[in-house]
């Protein structure tokens, strides 16, 4: 083949141009196989019933890869799990400030910090208020007060009901195992239930309610039981508010934890993981929550409470078949003790405790490991007769309540938020 002189002064940016060409379409094959494998690490099965289904998706991809960090680093010895979990609480942080509908503050109860929500206007004179006290979600070891959606949700509900709201900052396991979360958030209830306290913040003591969500809402499930037991406690709760809350650590293999294992936000793993260090440091009780082979003869005689073919209605038992945990004679313990404190499991308190429980609301989703908690003590509270207010989002997974901040917002969050405060504005 012959060139010309003409041809052979252009062959250089000819090559180039075919070099360039090359290298584009490497590039493009790079790119396309880069963003195969994230569309493959991105994509998990998500049922039809769930709405938004590529937002939930992309919300979990992000805490899959977290969850991923914090094996790693725990595995190399770089960083503890938790401690690298508790991202997800830094990302979410805020600063509570007063502005003109609500008047916010910093304050230390009985040594506990919380935050008071108030609202900015002053109503007439003598006129008192409801209030909501409110325990963060966070599996005991994450979360905070402070972080945007719960910053939200209590001026929400301070505009929406003209209340004053208590959130309450509680110590974190693993550093506070149980029961010092508990013990901190009781100290703070009862510091603000003293007569001084209540009137400085004008707040009517026949109108106040406990509530939270996840390790939140076992934590105001507990509380509510506490309070009644407590002979020395003379203002009661109107109201309980649970919201997908964990109920019980003595059976991690309920029909919603079978379904549910590998769901977004919260797989089986992880919520072991967050009874594991509530309880304790030691990764033996972890394996053996994982196996749900945790149970000790002293525990056993517990199970009656949460035996799900009992308690569950039919429609939610699904295929799965009930197998008892089994039992380890493992001798009196302190991991016993805490497996069986209704403290730490509040489903395990025997009906007597239960009958002059306050009304409830209790939010469940169908997608969500701890479903089948929330509806197990429905029907504990209905058969000890109080009144509960049972809300089940067929559509709903763990979490929802709290993704009403961009970017994750999700539209059955806010369906989630606004029936609660509307059922607050009924029943408080």
């Amino acid at each position: 083949m012959l060139i010309s002189r003409a041809d052979s002064a252009s062959l250089p940016s000819y090559r180039a141009a075919v070099f360039l060409c090359k290298m584009r379409s490497k590039d493009i094959l790079l790119l396309l196989l880069a963003g195969v494998l994230t569309a493959y690490y991105v994509y998990i099965p998500i049922p039809d019933e769930i709405e938004e289904k590529w937002k939930l998706m992309i919300t979990d991809c992000f805490f899959r890869s977290l969850i991923h960090l914090a094996e790693f680093s725990d595995l190399l010895g770089l960083k503890d799990y938790m401690w690298v979990m508790m991202l997800i609480t830094v990302l979410e942080r805020t600063v509570p400030v007063s502005d003109k509908h609500v008047h916010v503050t910093e304050e230390v109860f009985d040594g506990v910090q919380v935050i008071v929500y108030e609202p900015s206007q002053q109503g007439g004179d003598g006129e008192l208020r409801r209030a909501v006290i409110y325990l963060h979600g966070g599996g005991w070891c994450l979360g905070s007060a402070m972080m945007g959606p719960y910053d939200l949700l209590s001026r929400q509900t301070v505009q929406e009901l003209n209340a004053v709201v208590v959130s309450v900052e509680y110590r974190l396991a693993p550093p506070h195992h149980f029961p010092i979360p508990f013990l901190d958030v009781y100290r703070g209830v009862k510091h603000f239930f003293q007569g001084a306290v209540l009137a400085r913040y004008r707040v009517d003591a026949r109108r106040v309610a406990v509530s939270g969500d996840s390790a939140g809402g076992n934590l105001a499930a507990a509380i509510a039981q506490q309070l009644q037991q407590d002979a020395e406690q003379s203002v009661q709760l109107k109201a309980q508010a649970l919201l997908y809350p964990v109920m019980q650590a003595l059976d991690l293999n309920t029909p919603s934890y079978q379904q549910n294992e590998h769901m977004p936000i919260l797989p089986k793993k992880l919520m072991v993981r967050f009874w594991s260090e509530y309880f304790t440091s030691d990764r033996t009780l972890l394996h053996a929550m994982l196996a749900n082979s945790h149970n000790s003869l002293q525990s056993g005689r517990m199970l009656k409470y949460v035996n799900w073919t009992v308690l569950l209605p039919e429609s939610f038992h699904g295929p799965y078949n009930y197998s008892a945990p089994p039992l380890a004679n493992r001798g009196p313990s302190y991991m016993g003790t805490a497996l069986t404190d209704p403290r730490a499991s509040p489903l395990l308190v025997p009906d007597t405790a239960l009958r002059a429980l306050p009304k409830a609301y209790v939010l469940t989703s169908e997608y969500d490991v701890l479903r089948d908690d929330g509806v197990m003590y429905v029907t504990r509270l209905r058969q000890a007769g109080v009144d509960v207010t049972h809300q089940h989002y067929t559509s709903g997974f763990h979490g929802a309540f709290m993704f009403t901040v961009w970017p994750t917002d999700f539209q059955i969050g806010r369906r989630m938020v606004w029936n609660y405060i509307h059922w607050l504005k009924e029943n408080l």
